[in-house]
C-alpha cells in the first residue's frame, strides 16, 4: 500500500488521504449488509482531483469505487481497494431560469436541493425515502426513486444534461457544444460503437420490445438499456447509460435536472381493505386517476405499528388478511385538490372497504397516517435480536399481478421461517419492499438466506417477469442474477457496454455484473452485539447529515460500526490496540453528544448516549472525586470560572484575541463574553414565576461592557410583562448537572439535578397547594430538567417557550427589519419546540436568516473549548449562508452563542435580548 499512498500524497492534500485502520473500517460499511474495508480512502473535492486519482489508480491497476453518502442498500458503495469519497467541493447547486432546471453536484444532499427549490414551488423528480441523507451522486448513479416519482420523474426521465468523467480521465459536458464536439473527435470509436449498438438494438424488434417492457415498471437491474431504444444520438445514449450505472462506467461530476412542480395543497387517506386482493383491485382503479402516491401495507406491516400511540384504533381489530392503502393527492390550488380527492374516491366506489374512505387535509392527521407507513421498517428493526441485521429487499411486478405476487411473497417468507417479515410498497408502480431480519454469523443462517433469495428470484422472474431490483440498484446483491432476469442476449449487451467504457474493469468491479454466482453471499457484514443502546442500529446513515463531526472524524453510524468491531475483537480475544487509541479522539472526544442523530434515526438511537456511557467507563477514581467535589462546591466553581474569564480578558487586552486563541489552542474565543455575575432578586409585585438562571449565563456574562447579562435581561422582560421573577434560594451554587452528564458522570450529575429539583419545588410552592411556573434560559439544561421533573407537579419551560406562551401576549412589539440570523439549538430541535422559537423571532424581525446546512454548532457544552476544531467544522457552512447585511444572531444556549460569535464574527445573543430590544415601550395591559 505504501506505493499507492506515495502516489496519492502527490495529488491530494494530506487531510484528503485516509489510511488509518479505524476510519478505513468506518468507511467500509454502507447501508447494505456487506462490508469491505478499503485499502485507502481518497477524498476528492474537484474534477481535477478525480482525473488525477483515476490516472494514478489506472497506472497502479487499482480499482476505484466512488461513494457519496453511503446510503445504498445493495453493496455498491463499498470496496477493498480505493474508495473515492465525494467531498463538499462537489456540493454545488445552481438553479436555472424560473427554476425549470437545476444543476447539482454529486456531493449535495437531495433534500438540500429541494430546500433551495422550494421557494420556487419546484423540486427534483426523484424522491427516495433517504432524500434527507442521500446525495445527488447516489440518486443519479442508482436511478433512485420513491413513493411519488414512479418511472416518469426519475433521474433517467428528468435528465437535462451532465458532466461526466470517464475511466481514462476524459471530461464530457453534454450541455457544452465545444465539449461534445471535442469528445466526438477524441473518442470517435466509443461514439460510433454506441451509435451502432443503438441501431442494432432498435432494429431487433424482439429485444427492443423486451427492453421497453422491462422499463414499463420500475427497474434498476443491470444497465439502463432503454437508452439504446429511447435515443439515437450517441451522446444522449451515453448520458442515459450513466444513470443507474452505479459508478461502473464513469463519474458524474454534475447533473442538470428538469425540475417538477411541488404542489402546495395535499390530502391523505388511510383506507383499510378486508384482503390484499381487494386492496390491489383498488390500486388498478387508482392508477388511472390523478393521485400522487398509493402505498400498500400488508397485515403484518400494520401489526408492527398498531400499538404505537396516536394511530387509528381500528388497526388493532383488523382481520389477519386485511391490508391498507395510504393514498395521497396534491393540487396547485385548493379547488384542484378537491377535484383530485373526488376522482380518487370515485375510483374506490364499489370496492369493499372496512370503513368508508375519507380524505383529510389536516396536517396533523396526514402526518399520523404517514407515521403508519414510515414506522413499519423501524418497527422491524427495533424488535430484531441483537447480532442480526435488517434486510429490505426491493422488487416490482406488473400491476395486474400485484395481488397474487404479494400473496406469493408472504408464502415465501413463511416457508423460509421469516415470520417477522412485512411487505409494503409503492403500489402504483407494482413496487414491493419486503423486510425481514437475518443472522449472518452462522453458516446455516446464510444458507437459509441463499435458498430464500433463490426462490424469490424464481418467483419474480419466472412467474411474473418482474424486476429483481426496482429502485435500490443492482449492487453486489443482485449482480449474480442479472442474466436470470434479462437473459443472455441483453446481459451480453451490458457486458459489451461495460467493456467499452471500462476495458480494464477498474470502476467498481463486481457491481452490476458479476460472474460469481455466490457473490451476493460474500463479504457479509458482521453485526455483533456491543451495547443495548445501539444494537438496534441498522447502519443506514440517515444520521450523518445532522452530525457536527461527520467528515471531521466519525459520524454516529461510524462510531457504532467502530464500537461494534472493538467489542467483537475484545470478545474474541483479539488485539484492539490499533483501533482503540484512535477511537478515543475520533469516536469520543469529538462527539458533541447533541443527540440530533436520534431525530433522523429510523429506530431512534442517540449515539451521544453511547459516547457518554463510554466516557463514563473511562473515568478513573480521581475523575469521579473531582466530579463529586464539583457537585458539592459548585458555587466555588462558578467563582473560579468568572475569575478565569476575567484574567483571560486581561491577557487578551495585552496580546489580542487572535494570539491568545492561538496560544490557548483555540480555547480562547474571538468575542469571548465578559465574566458573569449573580443577578439580584426582584422586590416588586407581579404574577409570580420562578426563574432559574442556568450556569452558562451566570458564568459567561454580556458580550460587551455596555450590555446587561442574560439573567438581567430576562428579569427586565418578566417585570415589563407584569411578572414577579422569583430566584430559587442558593441558585448561584446550583447546576442542573448537564456539564457532568455530558462527560459520563451520571451519578454525580443526578445529585446536582436533584438539588435543583428541591430548590425549584420550594421556590415554586404557592402555599395553597399549587405551584408557580418555572423557566430556565438554556435549552440544553431546560430539557434535562424537564426530564428530571417528570412526575413532579412543576411545569418547567425553556425561555423561548415561555416567551411564546406568556410574554408575547403582554408585550407591545416593534418589529425591526433585520436581517437577523437564527441558530436553532439541538435541544430545541429534538423537543420539536422550534416552531415556537420561530414565531417569537418572526414577531420581532421582518427578515430572518436560517443558514442551510447548519445543524448542531458543535460546541457541545465544553467541546468547543476542549476540541475547538469540532466547533469550526460544524459551522463551516455558516459563512457563505449569512449575507453581509446580517450583523447579529440569536440562539437559546449561552455556549452555542459563544461559538457562533467566534466563528461568524457577528455577536450572537439569547432570544431575550432581541425580545427586550423590540418591546422597549409600555407593556400592554394584562
Amino acid at each position: 500500500m505504501s506505493q499507492l499512498l506515495d502516489v496519492l500524497a502527490r495529488i491530494l492534500p494530506p487531510k484528503q488521504v485516509i489510511s488509518d485502520p479505524l476510519r478505513r473500517l468506518a468507511y467500509g460499511t454502507d447501508a447494505s449488509f456487506y462490508r469491505l474495508t478499503p485499502e485507502v480512502v481518497a477524498v476528492v473535492e474537484s474534477e481535477q482531483e478525480v482525473q488525477a486519482l483515476l490516472q494514478a489508480t489506472r497506472t497502479l491497476g487499482r480499482p476505484v469505487t466512488f461513494r457519496a453518502a453511503g446510503t445504498s442498500l445493495s453493496g455498491q458503495a463499498v470496496t477493498d481497494s480505493v474508495l473515492a469519497l465525494i467531498g463538499e467541493g462537489f456540493a454545488t447547486c445552481e438553479i436555472g431560469p424560473d427554476a425549470a432546471t437545476v444543476r447539482a453536484g454529486p456531493g449535495i444532499i437531495g433534500g438540500e436541493v429541494n430546500f433551495r427549490l422550494s421557494p420556487h414551488g419546484r423540486k427534483i423528480g426523484p424522491d427516495p425515502a433517504s432524500i434527507n441523507a442521500c446525495k445527488i451522486g447516489g440518486i443519479a448513479a442508482n436511478n433512485a426513486s420513491g413513493m411519488c416519482c414512479g418511472t416518469a420523474q426519475n433521474s433517467y426521465r428528468t435528465l437535462a444534461g451532465m458532466r461526466v468523467i470517464l475511466a481514462d480521465g476524459t471530461l464530457l459536458d453534454t450541455e457544452d457544444a465545444y465539449s461534445v464536439a471535442s469528445f466526438r473527435q477524441s473518442h470517435a470509436t466509443l461514439v460510433d460503437e454506441l451509435q451502432h449498438l443503438g441501431k442494432l438494438t432498435r432494429a431487433d424488434d424482439v429485444l427492443a420490445a423486451r427492453i421497453r417492457h422491462k422499463y414499463s415498471i420500475k427497474n434498476t437491474t443491470g444497465y439502463s438499456l432503454n437508452a439504446l431504444v429511447d435515443f439515437e444520438d450517441p451522446i444522449d445514449i451515453l448520458a442515459h447509460l450513466m444513470i443507474g450505472s452505479e459508478g461502473t462506467l464513469g463519474f458524474i461530476s454534475r447533473i442538470t435536472y428538469q425540475t417538477v412542480a411541488e404542489d402546495p395543497f395535499k390530502a391523505s387517506a388511510l383506507v383499510f381493505f378486508p384482503t390484499i386482493e381487494v386492496a390491489c383491485q383498488a390500486v388498478i382503479g387508482l392508477k388511472a386517476k390523478p393521485v400522487s402516491a398509493v402505498e400498500l401495507l400488508d397485515r403484518a406491516s400494520l401489526r408492527s405499528v398498531q400499538d404505537k400511540p396516536g394511530l387509528p384504533a381500528i388497526m388493532q381489530t383488523l382481520g389477519n388478511e386485511a391490508a391498507a392503502l395510504l393514498i395521497e393527492v396534491r393540487g396547485e390550488t385548493a379547488i384542484a385538490l378537491q377535484l383530485r380527492m373526488e376522482a380518487a374516491l370515485e375510483a374506490l366506489r364499489g370496492i369493499e372497504t372496512i370503513e368508508p374512505p375519507l380524505f383529510s387535509t389536516d396536517p396533523a392527521t396526514c402526518e399520523m397516517y404517514w407515521k403508519v407507513r414510515k414506522g413499519t421498517f423501524p418497527a422491524v428493526g427495533a424488535m430484531r435480536r441483537a447480532g442480526t441485521t435488517v434486510i429490505i429487499e426491493d422488487v416490482a411486478f406488473p400491476l395486474a399481478s400485484l395481488a397474487s405476487a404479494t400473496l406469493d411473497l408472504q408464502a415465501l417468507l413463511r416457508k423460509h421461517g421469516y415470520t417477522e417479515g412485512i411487505i409494503f410498497g409503492h403500489a402504483l408502480e407494482g413496487n414491493l419492499h419486503f423486510v425481514f431480519t437475518q443472522d449472518f454469523s452462522v453458516q446455516a443462517e446464510v444458507d437459509r438466506y441463499a435458498h430464500f433469495m433463490d426462490d424469490v428470484c424464481s418467483l419474480v422472474v419466472e412467474k411474473y417477469d418482474g424486476s429483481l431490483k426496482a429502485e435500490h440498484g443492482t449492487g453486489r446483491n443482485m449482480a449474480p442474477f442479472v442474466e436470470k432476469e434479462w437473459g443472455t442476449q441483453a446481459t451480453n449487451l451490458m457486458r459489451h457496454i461495460k467493456q467499452l467504457f471500462d476495458p480494464k474493469n477498474l470502476l467498481n468491479p463486481g457491481v452490476i455484473l458479476n460472474d460469481d454466482a455466490q457473490a451476493h453471499l460474500k463479504h457479509l457484514k458482521p453485526m455483533p452485539a456491543s451495547e443495548d443502546l445501539v444494537d438496534r442500529c441498522i447502519e443506514c446513515g440517515f444520521c450523518e447529515p445532522l452530525c457536527p463531526s461527520h467528515r471531521l472524524t466519525l459520524s454516529p453510524r461510524q462510531r457504532i460500526v467502530s464500537w461494534r468491531e472493538l467489542s467483537r475483537r475484545t470478545a474474541a480475544g483479539e488485539s484492539v490496540a490499533e483501533l482503540e487509541a484512535d477511537f478515543a479522539y475520533y469516536g469520543l472526544d469529538t462527539c458533541a453528544g447533541c443527540g440530533l442523530c436520534s431525530t433522523a434515526c429510523p429506530v431512534g438511537i442517540d449515539t451521544g448516549a453511547l459516547t457518554r456511557l463510554l466516557r463514563g467507563r473511562g473515568m478513573g477514581n480521581t475523575s469521579h472525586k473531582v466530579a463529586q467535589w464539583t457537585a458539592d462546591n459548585f458555587g466555588k466553581v462558578t467563582t473560579a470560572s468568572r475569575i478565569g474569564i476575567g484574567l483571560g480578558h486581561v491577557a487578551s487586552s495585552v496580546v489580542g484575541d487572535n494570539l491568545l486563541a492561538k496560544m490557548s489552542g483555540g480555547k480562547w474565543k474571538r468575542g469571548m463574553p465578559l465574566a458573569g455575575k449573580t443577578p439580584e432578586a426582584y422586590q416588586g409585585e407581579g404574577d409570580p414565576v420562578v426563574y432559574f438562571p442556568a450556569c452558562g449565563g451566570r458564568i459567561f456574562g454580556a458580550n460587551s461592557s455596555d450590555e446587561a447579562t442574560l439573567p438581567e435581561v430576562i428579569m427586565e422582560l418578566l417585570v415589563r410583562a407584569g411578572y414577579k421573577p422569583i430566584l430559587p434560594e442558593g441558585f448561584d451554587k446550583l447546576c442542573c448537572g448537564q456539564m457532568l452528564e455530558s462527560k459520563g458522570m451520571a451519578e454525580e450529575a443526578d445529585e446536582m439535578s436533584a438539588a435543583v429539583t428541591q430548590a425549584l419545588l420550594k421556590a415554586a410552592d404557592d402555599g395553597q397547594g399549587g405551584y408557580y411556573p418555572v423557566i430556565m434560559d438554556a435549552s440544553t439544561c431546560s430539557v434535562r430538567m424537564q426530564k428530571k421533573l417528570a412526575g413532579t407537579p412543576l411545569q418547567l419551560l425553556d425561555f423561548h417557550e415561555f416567551a411564546h406562551d406568556a410574554l408575547l401576549p403582554r408585550l407591545y412589539i416593534t418589529k425591526k427589519p433585520g436581517p437577523v440570523a437564527l441558530h436553532i439549538n439541538c435541544s430545541v430541535r429534538r423537543t420539536g419546540s422550534d416552531a415556537k422559537l420561530r414565531k417569537v423571532l418572526a414577531a420581532c424581525v421582518a427578515q430572518i436568516v436560517e443558514p442551510a446546512g447548519v445543524t448542531c454548532c458543535g460546541f457541545g457544552g465544553d467541546r468547543g473549548f476542549a476540541v475547538p476544531e469540532l466547533n469550526v467544522h460544524a459551522l463551516r457552512k455558516v459563512h457563505d449562508a449569512l449575507p453581509a447585511s446580517c450583523c447579529e444572531g440569536i440562539s437559546t444556549n449561552r455556549t452555542c452563542e459563544i461559538g457562533l460569535t467566534a466563528e461568524t464574527g457577528r455577536p450572537y445573543h439569547g432570544l431575550a435580548y432581541l425580545l427586550e430590544e423590540c418591546s422597549r415601550v409600555e407593556a400592554v395591559a394584562h
